[in-house]
């Protein structure tokens, strides 16, 4: 996590374009009919793809199973996807691993950030900086996906720096987490892999729903989502869901306050046409919790034998806030040609303004307090502005060329990308008494140490055929280039002026999954990423592109019938360029080198009989720097554990005098992880257990639900030695709902 930015940077000026040439292509399927092929299974997706319930764009046609790969997930097994391929296939026959988390999942475990709706997914760890609010940090297969590699409805956030989104998960109707590349379809992100948030869309049935909530921390929430048909003639159909929630944190003094409204409207003017609108407006204000404490009090205990309160501000009850507002405004169009051609544009404009000021840790204890009491401090405070254009052209196409069968899908992709960043500090500020902690609301005016406009650029031309070389093989070929600029404009020193780099790259991947009868489906994939990285250095330098490769190898299983679905996968992963915190200049990164991921994962998920849902991972892998400077080489990267585990149930009894009554919970491990680049100091495992209860009854639900049952006090990761984050505390929330 980064306190102080990098030095941003960099613009991209190639050029936007639509890529109208294609409008004679798309493909079959899709928005107007889901069809299964005799030899290719391989079904496309479309940009709305709706099933009978959904009124948006792959056709109203049932889908296997009745599911829409945009739309609800029955249970928690999902059986389809649009993210693995952008194409409307069956998890059973995508070469990667991937896991969906729906939406009835989410409200089962009441996860109201995207960290705690990743919890229980295999390869996933969340919440890497501990109760921090403002922000999603999660890691898969042990790299950072937050800042490339988080996506909604199939278009990057890009969360760079302070300049990022993040989106209130009430207004998703599912989660994708897709681990290993994905740049030869989306053209970033980390090799680890992507998260996709499938925003809800409107349906073609009328309905309502309204939640009332509260809890820990005086917690309140309420939220509604209403939708339907807008005419007689079916053209027309509505979706708006609003969320707000007030109150405080584990943090003494610090708000989370959000406020969320997203109207979407769809048009279909015939079978062929789909037109969805997606908008949503967005309003945090809430403070900096994550603290940087040192990790002698937090950790282990200090010189007194105590450890730091979970509670403490660091900052000051007078003086931390983070404030941010941010909006949506995008498309996704449709058009069927015929049984062969179809076409679609993903459009998106995206609007975020930030700002922090607060006193932070990161200092260590007071210099010469021997009792360790004194936290010393420095003064923090960014203002952030960012805008992003992106637009995604698909043209696809479903055909036989006389030996195989193919789902050709061609791509034009681009997005333009603006911040400006304005960030200052004060060193010191006052210290502040563990024991006794005194906030005065007054501390030196930062100075400010970088005022940057960046700009970053980015096209790509992309091309994937899913080929059906036999009822049973599927062969998966892709390919990718990518042409990207960025820029950095020095606002604060006079003279220094522009720096950046432009930058191409090719990526491709290359995959088999044979799918048996029984639902067995053994595969394997190589792939490879290009990551062109925004910012610069220290001393004003831009950095090189991120690379990596991964081969995985797997097997997928979902026995017909059964209702549930088991994917174990290895994996190992070069990643090169790899930017780390700046051992000296601790506020700014440095590119040092490459890691090593070497893994195995394990995920199922199962709906197995009337009531019972469950969902359950493991993870370990090993992570290893290979290259860099000598303090790092042969050493771990910290932050991460490299064995994780977890399992989740919920039931709802079915029949009888207490039917509508349920009843759950889960177990999560977390093994050790390191605290300093060295490897000397170690942050220990820790075992977490949540629970929940409901009834429901005609058209109304009652939930409780706990998370860290037992409020074990743990430290989730440590970024340096001076630099440890507290994990969640304990959170229990009850809700009220009903619908109609």
């Amino acid at each position: 996590m980064k306190v102080g930015r990098i030095r941003s940077g960099h613009a991209v000026i190639l050029a936007g374009t639509s890529l109208l040439a294609l409008t004679g292509a798309a493909s079959a399927q899709q928005s107007g009919a889901s069809v299964r092929l005799d030899e290719l299974s391989v079904e496309s997706q479309g940009a709305g793809a709706p099933a009978s319930t959904v009124a948006g764009g792959a056709g109203n046609a049932p889908l296997r199973g009745g599911e829409n790969p945009l739309g609800p997930v029955a249970g928690y097994v999902a059986t389809r996807s649009v993210t693995a391929t952008k194409t409307n296939t069956p998890l059973i026959e995508a070469p990667q691993s991937i896991t969906v988390v729906g939406r009835q999942q989410l409200d089962t475990q009441n996860a109201q950030t995207l960290t705690q709706a990743t919890q229980y997914v295999a390869g996933t760890y969340s919440g890497t900086f501990g109760a921090d609010t403002r922000n999603t940090f999660v890691y898969l297969r042990g790299f950072n996906v937050s800042d490339y590699g988080i996506y909604r409805d199939g278009l990057q956030t890009l969360n760079y720096g302070f300049g990022y989104y993040n989106v209130n998960t009430f207004g998703l109707e599912r989660i994708e987490v897709l681990r290993g590349p994905a740049a030869v379809l989306f053209g970033a992100g980390s090799p680890g892999g992507i998260i996709n948030q499938v925003s809800k869309r409107p349906t073609a049935e009328p309905f309502g729903y309204v939640e009332v909530g509260g809890g820990s921390f005086d917690q309140r929430y309420a939220a509604f989502d209403v939708g339907g048909p807008v005419d007689r003639e079916g053209h027309w159909f509505y979706r708006v869901t609003g969320y707000g929630r007030n109150g405080g944190t584990q943090v003494d003094g610090a708000p989370d306050n959000s406020f969320s409204i997203a109207p979407t409207v769809t048009y279909k003017p015939d079978g062929a046409t789909t037109l969805t609108v997606l908008t949503s407006v967005q309003r945090d204000n809430s403070a900096f919790t994550a603290n940087f404490l040192p990790y002698i009090g937090t950790v282990r205990p200090q010189a007194l034998g105590l450890r730091i309160p979970r509670s403490l501000n660091v900052g000051d009850a007078k003086l931390n806030t983070f404030q941010r507002d941010q909006a949506f405004l995008g498309y996704e169009f449709e058009h069927i040609f015929n049984d062969t051609w179809a076409f679609r544009q993903n459009l998106r404009y995206s609007f975020a303004e930030s700002f922090q000021d607060s006193n932070l840790g990161q200092l260590g204890y007071a210099f010469g307090d021997a009792t360790q009491t004194q936290l010393a401090r420095y003064r923090f405070r960014d203002h952030a502005r960012v805008n992003l254009f992106q637009v995604d052209n698909q043209g696809e196409a479903r055909f036989s060329d006389g030996f195989f069968r193919h789902d050709l899908l061609m791509g034009l992709d681009y997005k333009n990308y603006r911040l400006t960043d304005n960030q200052a500090s004060a060193f010191p500020t006052s210290n502040l008494n563990i024991l006794a902690p005194v906030y005065s609301g007054v501390e030196p005016t930062p100075a400010p140490y970088l005022i940057n406009n960046n700009a970053f650029q980015q096209l790509g031309i992309y091309l994937q055929d899913q080929i059906k070389l036999n009822d049973r093989l599927t062969l998966v070929l892709g390919g990718r280039q990518d042409f990207a600029d960025n820029r950095v404009t020095d606002k604060l020193y006079s003279g220094a002026g522009n720096t950046g780099r432009s930058d191409a790259g090719t990526t491709y991947r290359t995959a088999l999954i044979y799918n048996f009868d029984n639902g067995l489906a053994p595969y394997v994939s190589y792939s490879t990423s290009f990551q062109p990285l925004i910012g610069t250095s220290f001393g004003g330098n831009t950095f090189k592109p991120e690379t990596g490769t991964q081969i995985e190898g797997g097997v997928k299983f979902e026995p017909p019938g059964q209702g549930y679905f088991v994917t174990l996968a290895g994996f190992d992963i070069h990643r090169k360029n790899v930017l780390t915190p700046d051992p000296v200049n601790t506020l700014f990164q440095a590119q040092l080198g490459e890691v090593r991921s070497t893994g195995f994962e394990a995920q199922v998920v199962a709906s197995v009989f009337d009531g019972l849902n469950v969902a359950a991972s493991y993870t370990i892998y090993g992570l290893t720097n290979e290259r860099g400077s000598a303090d790092i080489l042969g050493k771990v990267p910290v932050n991460i554990p490299e064995n994780f585990a977890n399992a989740f149930f919920d039931y709802t009894i079915p029949v009888g005098a207490l039917r509508g009554f349920g009843f759950g919970g889960g177990v999560r491990y977390f093994g050790r992880s390191f605290a300093d680049t060295a490897n000397l100091y170690r942050v220990p495992d820790y075992v977490l257990f949540d629970a929940q209860v409901h009834y429901n009854w005609d058209r109304w639900r009652l939930a409780v639900t706990a998370t860290n049952l037992a409020d074990r006090r743990y430290v989730s990761s440590c970024q340096a030695f001076n630099s440890c984050f507290y994990g969640d505390a304990r959170r229990v929330l009850a809700s009220l709902s009903y619908k109609w």
